[in-house]
């Protein structure tokens, strides 16, 4: 795998942020280059500069500050793609991508390169002990395994079969957890799935116990990880990993056990009153628990842009409003925020709805939410519904009370068995984070056939097309990857 040939270039993207500043100052600060081994850890602002160096890395366009988020929402059935441009992910509609395809393997080298990045800070900072305060070097160390393992849980998601398959035996990732600096050690197996699960959760372990309970602003709160963000990664990976008893457990430390569902926890998360406030400047409420922040300075970069995608300002994907779209679904009505405020009816290029969750306006400067405490709700709702012993009455309490957040009106009828409860989970997922890059990853994560609109097929797990192959710029140079 030779991607890494720099020990310092690639950690050190300094961005002028502090721990207790309040200020959006460190997302247009001009980055700081070539510093040499022996001062990259010789202040504290420069170690600081690293941390937000992995930040930086993992926001890329390539990876979560767009792309990621963008093919897992057109692979399936809610978009319709207007354009047939093959730089903006028409392949993977149509689900004709393959190992070749450069823009599946940008995912893969951003995600390495960000897990590396990891890697060698943490290596550095355990070397260089007296380099900041101890405290301050937990919270840092929290931060580059909560970083690391967002980027594994991600890339396993892409590139292996779903852990409920065959409860994570089959092939996963090449775990790598020691700083690269040259191709020496290309040569390394996959780990199975279950491994690099493993491994996700113990790095989340960790960084729930190093991490601060909080930071002294909103922005903060929303851009690095705490203790918080850790936990709710966690119901996240668990939920993929069919522990339904773990979710509740992690969840349960962040959300009251009785409505109004809040956390009276660390950073006091809660579902906004307007869900379109989410979407809005500043972009740091309460429910934004973790969120990769844009600057005209740090854009996602060209037609990487969440808004470039999916709303009015270009429109490369409109709504699909057939029957197979959740546009269309009785449980979306004509009266929930989310419709009225966070899609438009028609557009001067395509007379068809579009999301406006994202501005599509250049420079394309919107934060991009990674974590909202509406996921966490529903993780721990379907978990509730699902688990053995669980709660149907809380999964159904705490369903409502996402869904009567953006459509008061609305009531839920059918709700008498577990099936029924689940479905209805599941369909408020889709109305909930549509545009979100949620919808392929939680198909999968369930077992279930992609409805690939673009495809025109309904692609089951046994389909080569059911997840990405390995690509061709790792099989050609790690010759341990197999197949």
């Amino acid at each position: 795998m030779k991607l890494f040939t720099n020990k310092i270039g690639y950690l050190t993207i300094a961005l002028a942020l502090t721990v207790s500043s309040c200020s959006k100052d460190f997302l247009s600060a001009v980055p700081e280059l070539d510093l040499s081994d022996a001062t990259v850890f010789n202040s504290p602002a420069r170690v600081l500069s690293q941390v937000n160096g992995l930040y930086g890395s993992a926001k890329s366009g390539s990876l979560f500050g767009g792309r990621y988020l963008i093919y897992n929402d057109i692979r399936a059935e809610e978009f319709v793609n207007r354009t047939t441009n093959s730089v903006t992910g028409y392949s993977t509609y149509q689900g004709n991508q393959d190992p070749s395809d450069t823009y599946l393997a940008g995912f893969w080298i951003q995600g390495y390169l960000t897990i590396n990045r990891a890697n060698l800070f943490l290596e550095g900072l355990a070397a260089n002990p007296n380099a900041v305060s101890t405290a301050l070097a937990a919270n840092y160390r929290g931060e580059a395994k909560f970083i690391r393992a967002l980027t594994y849980f991600s890339l396993v998601q892409f590139f292996a079969k779903p852990y409920i398959l065959d409860k994570g035996a089959s092939a996963g990732l090449p775990l790598r957890l020691k700083g690269e600096t040259s191709s020496a050690n290309n040569n390394l197996a996959r780990s199975t799935v279950a491994q690099v699960y493993d491994q996700i959760l113990k790095d989340l372990n960790e960084a729930e116990t190093e991490l601060p309970d909080s930071y002294a602003s909103a922005l903060l709160n929303t851009t690095r990880a705490h203790k918080n963000s850790a936990i709710a990664l966690k119901t996240r990976v668990l939920l993929a990993k069919g522990d339904y008893a773990g979710v509740i457990t992690e969840a349960n430390k962040i959300v009251s056990a009785t409505a109004p569902y809040r956390s009276n926890s660390r950073v006091a998360h809660t579902l906004q009153a307007d869900v379109s406030a989410v979407f809005k400047a500043p972009y740091t409420t309460t429910e934004s628990i973790f969120s990769f922040p844009m600057d005209a300075t740090n854009a996602p970069g060209t037609q990487n842009q969440l808004g470039y995608y999916f709303n009015a300002g270009n429109v490369e994907y409109y709504l699909n409003t057939g029957s197979t779209g959740i546009y269309s679904n009785p449980q979306f009505s004509a009266t929930d925020d989310r419709k009225t405020k966070l899609t438009v009816a028609t557009t001067s290029i395509a007379k068809f709805p579009s999301s406006t969750k994202f501005s599509g306006v250049s420079p394309y400067i919107d934060f991009v939410p990674n974590i909202r405490y509406a996921e966490v709700l529903l993780n721990l709702a379907e978990a509730e519904a699902e688990a053995e012993g669980g709660n149907l009455n809380r999964a159904i309490d705490i369903l409502t009370a996402v869904h009567k957040r953006s459509d008061p009106s609305y009531a839920f009828t059918g709700l008498d068995s577990k099936a029924n409860v689940v479905k209805a989970i599941l369909t408020e997922r889709r109305i909930e984070f549509l545009a979100e890059g949620f919808r392929a990853n939680d198909i999968l994560r369930r077992g279930e056939s992609i409805n690939s609109f673009g495809a025109g097929a309904v692609i089951p797990p046994s389909d080569p097309r059911y997840i990405y192959g390995i690509p061709l710029v790792e099989t050609q140079t790690n010759p341990g990857i197999g197949n």
